[in-house]
């Protein structure tokens, strides 16, 4: 199987930190021969869009970015060539494979981090829309060792945000300390991450109070399978609000998707005795301010939680495809990415925002 690639493409780009985006209808595509051993060029079908994008957009998280860049790192698409002498293995992808593109693009697999399932640790990753051209093209390059194949039952729209949000809200939950039965509460609970630790959440048997604010966002957790609702805009008491929530013990965990700092501090207060704090939401600066005597008292625990690995994204998507966890999702064209920008910005997105590319 053969395809005809083009010589040039449509893509957003960001020229410079800061910078305004920009929509090019000639930016370059790595042509077949041109592709190193263990690289793929994958046509995008969709792509999502995470609130990740934005902070490599406004260039705000203290480590740089690659500039001038094509975000986005949560696109399917269809493998149109292979780098010439690349190994092949028994379960490798091959050309005409609908995969998936995740935050992580690459990792060496040979590394200390690589060998314990720590892939996202690796010292010479490489990062989608962050360190290497990302998913808001048409034609973007991967590694064959990285893409994960899409299950064939699940849509590509659907698929696209799985493997970011999907993957990294999975991972969490995963890697809590929970059980059947448990309390979670998940601040952020209607955005992009959250509305899909809900589901996950449900689906491993554990009881879910959601935090965020609005009506739009309370119907959608609450049919999602949340269990308790708080707005944190009316609240009076947060705190006390969740412990009253979560039999006044307060929850075992808190899986923190919101990107901001109060979202942490205040993990530290409700949660119960020996519960976990999954910090996953990046405030662009912010510190953990716990309280040291309390944390120690209460026997707390802390973990950060970044992205998956490979076999995450496997299960994630598995997942998913058995119609467990539904992704809430608007379509817009490439071209609207900018006022998608916008909107995340606003807090005005409920759901997630899946780019039309494939068209």
């Amino acid at each position: 199987m053969s395809y005809k690639i083009p010589k040039t493409q449509i893509a957003a780009v960001v020229p410079a930190i800061g910078a305004e985006l920009e929509v090019l209808k000639d930016y370059p595509v790595k042509q077949a021969d041109e592709l190193a051993p263990g690289e793929c060029l994958v046509k995008i079908i969709a792509t999502g869009v995470c609130h990740t994008d934005l902070h490599v957009k406004k260039g705000d998280w203290p480590i740089a970015s690659k500039h001038p860049l094509v975000g986005g790192h949560e696109g399917v698409g269809t493998i149109v060539a292979i780098g010439r002498n690349t190994p092949v293995a028994e379960n490798s992808v091959k050309v005409g494979d609908r995969v998936g593109i995740k935050w992580l693009a690459y990792s060496c697999l040979q590394c200390e981090f690589c060998r314990k399932g720590l892939e996202q640790a690796c010292q010479s990753a490489k990062l989608s829309g962050f360190t290497v051209d990302g998913t808001f093209s048409e034609y973007v390059v991967s590694y064959v060792n990285h893409v994960t194949p899409i299950p064939e039952q699940l849509d590509s729209k659907a698929a696209a945000s799985i493997l970011c949000a999907g993957v990294t809200s999975y991972r969490a939950l995963k890697y809590s300390d929970t059980h059947i039965g448990d309390w979670i509460v998940i601040p952020g609970a209607g955005g992009g991450l959250g509305h899909l630790a809900v589901q996950y959440a449900s689906a491993m048997g554990l009881r879910v109070v959601a935090i965020d604010t609005g009506e739009e966002k309370r119907k959608l957790v609450l049919s999602l399978g949340a269990e308790k609702w708080i707005d944190f805009k009316t609240t009076k008491d947060l705190v006390q609000d969740i412990k009253d929530a979560t039999d006044g013990l307060g929850p075992h965990a808190s899986i923190v998707t919101a990107a901001n700092s109060e979202a942490y501090s205040q993990a530290v207060d409700y949660l119960r005795p020996t519960g976990t704090m999954m910090l996953v939401g990046l405030p662009a600066a912010a510190d953990l301010n716990a309280n040291v005597f309390f944390s120690v008292l209460k026997c707390l625990n802390f973990k950060g939680s970044y992205v998956g690995n490979r076999q995450d994204a496997v299960e994630a998507l598995a997942i998913a495809a058995a119609g467990k966890v539904k992704v809430i999702f608007e379509t817009k064209d490439l071209s609207d990415l900018a006022e998608v920008y916008h909107g995340l910005e606003q807090g005005k997105v409920a759901g997630r925002i899946v780019l039309d590319v494939g068209k």
